[in-house]
């Protein structure tokens, strides 16, 4: 989308009245921008536009929503990619969200996180806009780094675990999960095993690929293994699918075995899948920090997923799960969807009154 038809569409929008707000969107492209998705009802009133990174989930979006991309940049990168790589990211993406920031020129922007969208909300707020924190559902116990950053210039802050509180005394409190008394869909004897949406982690692909040969899952296997992922000889797979695809299969499958990020194990328990879990670790330099195996142990604890770490670990987590009863569970935004409402109104009603004046 031309930006400046956007920025254009989107002051016009704002000079119309009616209490619409020029409203950024900003998250990172997994499941931080599927927490923006769900909040809809709350932001799709005003004159928005996603700003996100380039992913298969935020390019999916596009044909419904505005959406701008940022490069991608995380603090976690210089563990991964070397200093001198993030570095350059991080410069990369200094620069084009002030161009973006200073075309846009919000009035809010709401983010669930993370690194990349960090710099465009830091030169919005700078240009007066308010900024609305809401802490990844991916954290139950600790803070995100993202979070304790942002949150020195955050107008409002929302967490989605009360434990989160202890760090951010005056956030309010919303936790979504809601377990669903529903029948799940039909099932295929099917196993579609996704490593997200950010990067390839191919020792969950090579641990469904062993136990497959060996006669340990006799469901059809489809895997979804990430830009560059593992390969594995004689199944089918895809380097990345749309969130439609990813729906698609996951509706049909009888057992998901994932990475540790929530908008895949939320997505796996929405259509009643036996989820199993084998969360990144950042000792094998996997991903940037451990939070995954907070996420994991934290879905576990409540009865609704069964943790893997191990080729051994995942072939008794799979006779533990086709013997245990499915359940559907997802995120339920409805409370947290009336409080961003209330905060947007209130701005809203702001500005009118500093208009009129």
């Amino acid at each position: 989308m031309n930006m400046v038809d956007l920025k254009d569409d989107m002051q016009a929008g704002h000079s119309a009245g009616k209490g619409r707000l020029r409203l950024c969107l900003a998250a990172s492209g997994g499941g931080h921008i599927r927490q923006l998705l769900d909040l809809e009802d709350a932001w799709s009133p005003h004159h928005y536009v996603f700003v996100s990174e380039d992913t298969a989930l935020s390019r999916s979006i596009v044909q419904r929503h505005p959406v701008h991309f940022l490069p991608h940049f995380a603090i976690g990168q210089i563990r991964r990619d070397g200093l001198l790589r993030a570095i350059w990211s991080g410069l990369k993406n200094l620069w084009q969200s002030a161009l973006l920031a200073l075309k846009l020129r919000p009035d809010v922007v709401v983010s669930t996180g993370a690194g990349s969208v960090f710099f465009f909300i830091v030169w919005c707020r700078l240009l007066g806009a308010k900024f609305i924190l809401i802490e990844t559902f991916a954290r139950f116990d600790t803070p995100s780094t993202f979070a304790r950053a942002s949150a020195l210039f955050a107008s409002d802050i929302i967490v989605q675990s009360s434990a989160l509180t202890k760090t951010f005394p005056a956030a309010a409190v919303f936790d979504p999960l809601k377990i669903l008394d529903q029948p799940r869909p039909d099932k295929k004897r099917l196993l579609f095993a996704t490593v997200g949406v950010t990067f390839p982690f191919d020792r969950l692909v090579e641990m469904v690929a062993k136990l497959k040969e060996e006669g340990e899952i006799f469901e059809e296997v489809v895997f979804q293994t990430g830009i560059g992922g593992l390969t594995p000889p004689g199944l089918q797979s895809f380097e990345t699918l749309s969130y439609d695809q990813v729906k698609s299969y996951v509706r049909e499958a009888d057992i998901v075995v994932c990475h540790g990020g929530t908008g895949s194990v939320v997505t796996a328990l929405r259509e009643g899948c036996r989820t199993i879990v084998v969360p990144r670790r950042l000792e094998r330099g996997e991903h940037y920090d451990n939070h995954q195996r907070e996420i994991t142990n934290a879905f576990a604890a409540r009865g609704l997923i069964t943790p893997a770490n191990s080729p051994e670990e995942l072939a008794l987590a799979l006779k533990a799960a086709r013997s245990l009863k499915p359940v559907c569970a997802t995120t339920d935004p409805v409370a947290l969807v009336k409080h961003l409402k209330l905060l947007l109104g209130e701005t809203a009603k702001h500005s009118r009154l500093h208009q009129t004046d």
